[in-house]
């Protein structure tokens, strides 16, 4: 190994044991465990961000923050195929982003609920602030 990498382990090793605590504060973290989300929750979550890690299906969240829209105008409007639309919105149903109302041989897609709104709202602020 050489001595410049040697050198480097060694510097990340002293900076990884200077952040540990010399006290354990167990009473904080027997409080912080009992708090957690469950291992299934956190899943459930991640798989959520992923839905939301795209962003074709954030533009059709943006646009339905506004109002319901059949798949034919949110295709227009974003410039893709309504196959491309269908697909996705399928993706963001099957996640419970979207929900959807038949009215004759339309279909209206809207937001969920008031929750999907806010966690995008919630990212765009957040981008904004950066």
């Amino acid at each position: 190994m050489s001595n410049t990498l040697h050198s480097q382990i060694e510097q990340n090793a002293n900076e990884n044991a200077a952040e540990c605590c010399e006290v354990k504060h167990h009473h904080q973290l027997e409080y912080l465990k009992n708090r957690m989300p469950s291992q299934q929750e956190m899943d459930t979550v991640a798989e959520l961000f992923k839905v939301f890690g795209d962003p074709t299906r954030l533009k059709l969240l943006a646009a339905l923050l506004g109002q319901e829209m059949c798949v034919c105008d949110l295709s227009d409007l974003l410039g893709i195929s309504q196959s491309a639309v269908s697909h996705q919105l399928r993706l963001l149903r099957s996640s419970r982003l979207v929900k959807n109302r038949r009215e004759g041989k339309s279909v209206y897609y809207s937001l969920d609920d008031d929750h999907v709104a806010t966690i995008l709202a919630q990212g765009m602020e957040h981008v904004r602030h950066m």
